[in-house]
């Protein structure tokens, strides 16, 4: 599987997986599903795994550390982040989390890009995941606290950098406009955008993108399936979008591509998964998985053979931006 080199800093695999789902996000799911996952992703090539302690108060991470203890340590990447921290909350360890995920709410998060916020989370998750170092570190979600997020948050994640406990830095969000401002005013290395450059959405090519080729920044691309509108070969008014129901419009609009990917064999999913890889700026795209499965299946889609003509149909129809043109395409 091909990989992208991000400063000299890490190399990230073209596919990545993400890791909510491992801490029961909308569902249990089993310990040994997440351990056969991660193992399915290694056997296939993929080195790239992210996570956080906001996914399932720490218990992503916890299963992760253990799927990957008996691999080589310098042969993966593992992503975390920064800026939520977990509160200890043992008087409502009886009821379930109420931020999405099937667990305990045995803490609450609690945002922070203070120093000491971003250190404590930091060693946190270390201890978590069982390793020595993490080879990316991101702010998380910092919309509403740019100020701190910007400045001490920014800082301490240079100083974790040039200490060499973190290999490279960076901020994920689901918004292009402040992540610009990141890009053009911090010193980062990556940023992990959220369901805003997609088949059916392309606001990032206006500013973010541009923005990231000129200060030599990579994106990592997740939520391509716009929170699972665009993860079934035809949607429905059932589906969402922006973890919300789909307005009809969106329904319609996305029909209308289905409609042409299937002229050229092509299913609506795999088409999805792909669109983002044609782009210079996108180092990887990252899905999430739950199971062996799934796992498969997004590779599959991955590696499906697309047409060029496809995507150039879906430009003349004013459904899609026709990123082909911009780089060549790329083979996992």
């Amino acid at each position: 599987m091909n990989s992208h080199d991000i400063r000299g800093r890490v190399a990230l695999t073209e596919i990545g997986i993400g890791c909510a789902q491992f801490g029961n996000l909308s569902s249990v799911v089993a310990d040994e599903d997440t351990f056969a996952a991660t193992r399915t992703a290694w056997d296939e090539g993929v080195r790239y795994f992210d996570v956080a302690p906001h996914y399932g108060l720490g218990l992503a991470e916890e299963r992760l550390g253990k799927a990957i203890k008996d691999l080589p340590r310098d042969e993966i990447i593992i992503s975390t982040k920064v800026g939520r921290l977990l509160i200890p909350t043992p008087e409502r360890a009886h009821l379930v989390d109420d931020g999405g995920f099937a667990v305990p709410a045995a803490f609450r998060r609690e945002f922070d890009f203070s120093r000491d916020g971003v250190m404590r989370s930091f060693e946190s998750s270390l201890q978590r995941l069982n390793v020595d170092y993490i080879d990316i570190l991101y702010l998380h979600d910092p919309d509403d606290h740019w100020e701190s997020a910007s400045t001490t948050g920014v800082q301490t994640l240079i100083d974790l950098r040039d200490q060499g406990v973190v290999k490279a830095i960076g901020v994920g969000m689901n918004q292009c406009e402040m992540l610009t401002r990141f890009i053009q005013e911090t010193d980062i290395d990556l940023v992990m955008l959220a369901g805003r450059f997609t088949l059916l959405e392309q606001g990032a090519l206006d500013e973010l993108l541009p923005a990231a080729i000129e200060k030599s920044v990579g994106i990592v691309n997740v939520g391509v399936f716009n929170s699972g509108l665009l993860s079934r070969n035809r949607p429905n008014a059932s589906l969402h979008y922006n973890y919300s129901p789909a307005p009809e419009e969106l329904v319609v609009r996305v029909n209308a591509i289905a409609d042409i990917c299937e002229k050229y064999g092509v299913f609506l999913p795999e088409a999805a998964i792909q669109y983002g890889r044609f782009h210079p700026a996108v180092v990887s795209t990252v899905v999430g998985v739950r199971s062996t499965d799934q796992v498969l299946e997004n590779l599959r889609r991955y590696r499906k053979e697309i047409p060029q003509e496809l995507w150039q149909e879906l430009s003349e129809a004013g459904l899609s931006a026709n990123l082909t043109t911009l780089s060549k395409t790329k083979e996992i």
